[in-house]
């Protein structure tokens, strides 16, 4: 019996999922690809999951797509064919979930891989994750974000170097830049992405959820637009809790706030 090619770990309100093709560097299959999709959809409908953390077996987070089975196949499937399956799904299971997604890059993150890394919320990098863009090496444009969502995050000019040259950038560099929120010993990187990850999905559910959307469809719009957005969106937040329920967590906020500092 072959081994599933994604693995989840469930615990309490938050979701491990890796990626389980070691031997080929977690490289996306079609196979992986829509499970990847299957797996993101059953956690979106899945009333107690939270919060996602996503990273690879192995020595690699996802090394993009699988060059192998790119090359075609024998009933005369053409690579660009199997390139075409199981990506929506994929896209659209990950963008589709409503909590906040860590990914935990654990070694490699090339190409597609880095695209899906940035299609998380957020990166935490092992000291021995290496990020690359090869599309323009390789002889294809991206199709995933990376081209958008790159230089939003890191500036344009740091961008065009990293993918107008393929050249590999180490983990520190990604935290310097902006990239990876934080780098972390190579062993402590999936339980500190668990431990963020609890943390979030230990806030109020249903304004974290609108939180993260406020955030990303705010960053779509001009400024003075986003703004406007947010305080609408704060109104109506402020209708539908209570008094009493703000004096209950604000009690909570504070207690919590003060076991941290003993830390």
């Amino acid at each position: 019996m072959s081994e599933p090619v994604i693995l989840v770990e469930k615990n309490d309100a938050v979701a491990t999922v890796t990626l389980n093709r070691p031997e080929q560097m977690n490289s996306l299959s079609s196979k992986l690809r829509l499970a990847i999709g299957e797996t993101f959809d059953a956690l979106q409908a899945d009333p107690e999951i939270r919060a996602v953390v996503l990273t690879g077996a192995g020595r690699a987070f996802c090394a993009g797509m699988d060059l192998a089975e790119l090359s075609g196949n024998a009933d005369g499937t053409s690579g660009f064919e199997l390139a075409s399956v199981g990506q929506d799904e994929m896209a659209n299971g990950m963008a589709n979930f409503e909590g906040p997604i860590i990914a935990a890059v654990n070694g490699h993150a090339v190409t597609g891989g880095f695209e899906l890394a940035l299609a998380c919320d957020l990166i935490l990098a092992s000291e021995k994750a290496k990020f690359a863009d090869t599309h323009a090496r390789v002889g294809i444009l991206p199709g995933w974000g990376l081209s958008q969502k790159l230089p939003r995050l890191i500036g344009v000019a740091r961008a065009k170097e990293i993918s107008l040259s393929g050249n590999t950038v180490t983990a520190d560099l990604a935290y310097e830049w902006g990239l990876a929120n934080r780098v972390v010993k190579h062993e402590e990187l999936v339980p500190t992405a668990q431990a963020l990850a609890t943390d979030m999905a230990s806030c109020v559910p249903h304004v974290m959820i609108g939180y993260k959307k406020l955030i990303d469809e705010g960053l779509a719009m001009p400024l003075p637009e986003a703004l406007v957005y947010e305080r609408q969106a704060g109104i109506e937040s402020s209708k539908q809790i209570a008094t009493s329920e703000i004096a209950e967590r604000r009690e909570g906020v504070q207690s919590r706030g003060r076991e941290q500092s003993k830390k």
